[in-house]
């Protein structure tokens, strides 16, 4: 082989198994060259996930997508024309992907569409609100992460699901979900839906204190739940222990979070040793 004709193929040769394997793994989910694979894993010093965050911020390595077949995805997903009887108005959500399209488009993706995945693609898609996606917001979110065909979609799944063990992405994911979830017009989230969207992304964190909090607001709140609400459990869950030693009374957490301590001592769930 002439390495001066082909110097990337010949470092791929020179490398090591594992790192060869990172190569081809980063190839399948991105798309990408072999050189911008071994670009991106070595600017992370072999890291995957790192990688991909490189890969993902550079858009001038990133695979370019078609737009003839970005147009021809998001037709099969719109939503139908529709004439309102007696006055020939187009339906306003004409031209957006709605519930059935985004049935179909998990149907094509092979996953559920409770998965926890659909909620990083709609973050991706900058949604703004659940189960419905706009002509730019489906087109624009695809073009960012270089997919142009639902085989480039389905083998991007995975680097989705990675970003979900990602502290900062996470915590954007998981503020991004509270507007993307509660209805139009509305400040707060309702009850029901903030329940679900805490046990699906609690379960990724593993909280074992989330199915008290869902019982306690069922059974004291049960009322719509406050953004502030909703950004502060996430810090509470994250840097409170389980024994509730370093909570601080004084500390400016919302009333519901105090209220949801009081509930663990009363009930017995946690026995508190403070420090």
């Amino acid at each position: 082989m002439n390495c001066l004709r082909y110097p990337a193929t010949c470092f791929i040769h020179k490398l090591g198994r594992g790192h060869r394997d990172k190569v081809q793994q980063f190839m399948a989910i991105t798309g990408s060259s072999e050189k911008a694979a071994v670009q991106a894993l070595k600017a992370s010093d072999w890291h995957l996930e790192g990688a991909f965050d490189i890969f993902y911020s550079q858009p001038h390595i990133r695979t370019v997508t078609d737009s003839r077949h970005l147009e021809e995805l998001y037709n099969r997903y719109k939503g139908k024309m529709l004439v309102v009887k007696n006055e020939g108005s187009q339906d306003p959500y004409v031209d957006m992907i709605l519930v059935d399209g985004i049935t179909l488009l998990c149907n094509d993706l092979q996953v559920d569409p409770q998965d926890i995945v659909m909620l990083v693609v709609s973050w991706h898609m900058k949604a703004a609100t659940m189960c419905e996606f706009s002509r730019q917001e489906f087109i624009g979110g695809l073009q960012y992460l270089g997919i142009d065909t639902i085989e480039k979609f389905r083998d991007k799944l995975s680097y989705m699901r990675s970003e979900l063990k990602d502290e900062q992405k996470f915590r954007e994911i998981y503020n991004f979900a509270f507007g993307w979830a509660k209805e139009k017009g509305q400040k707060s989230l309702a009850l029901d839906t903030a329940i679900g969207m805490w046990q699906l992304l609690f379960a990724e964190r593993h909280w074992p204190l989330v199915d008290h909090w869902c019982q306690f607001l069922q059974v004291r709140h049960n009322k719509a739940i406050s953004r502030d609400t909703w950004s502060q459990l996430l810090e509470f869950a994250k840097t409170v222990d389980l024994q509730l030693s370093n909570y601080d009374e004084e500390g400016a957490w919302p009333y519901l979070i105090d209220e949801f301590v009081e509930y663990l001592t009363e009930n017995g769930i946690v026995q508190r040793h403070q420090n």
